[in-house]
């Protein structure tokens, strides 16, 4: 019985091991192709979301500009003010309008930086 197994097996045709070059060669350039297609697709699809973003980059850029100019040096300063963001809790708005940065509970003591060029005599 297993003699005859072993015989079925043997007659079987095996697949060639062994592919031409351009077999290979053509397998690379249909995969390259469908890359190719694929990325276009993708392109194609992310074109409506591109053309809105940049529509709305050239409604944001007056205001960027104006927080750049006018609360850049401000927002610079309160930096240099905190010894660490990490030790404040959110900013709270209070119904006038003001903003009150409150310190955490649990921070160190506050121990404020010297100015630069500032000497103490």
């Amino acid at each position: 019985m297993k003699h005859l197994i072993l015989i079925a097996c043997l007659a079987l045709p095996l697949p060639a091991v062994a592919q031409d070059e351009g077999d290979v060669e053509e397998g690379f350039s249909l995969i390259e192709e469908g890359a190719k297609l694929l990325f276009r697709g993708i392109i194609t699809g992310m074109e409506p979301a591109i053309d809105d973003f940049a529509g709305l980059a050239q409604d944001l850029e007056p205001a960027l500009d104006l927080l750049a100019t006018e609360m850049g040096p401000a927002l610079m300063e309160l930096m240099q003010t905190l010894d660490s963001i990490r030790y404040y809790e959110r900013p709270e708005i209070l119904p006038n309008g003001d903003i009150i940065i409150r310190r955490s509970p649990d921070a160190p003591e506050y121990a404020p930086r010297e100015a630069p060029g500032v000497i103490d005599l």
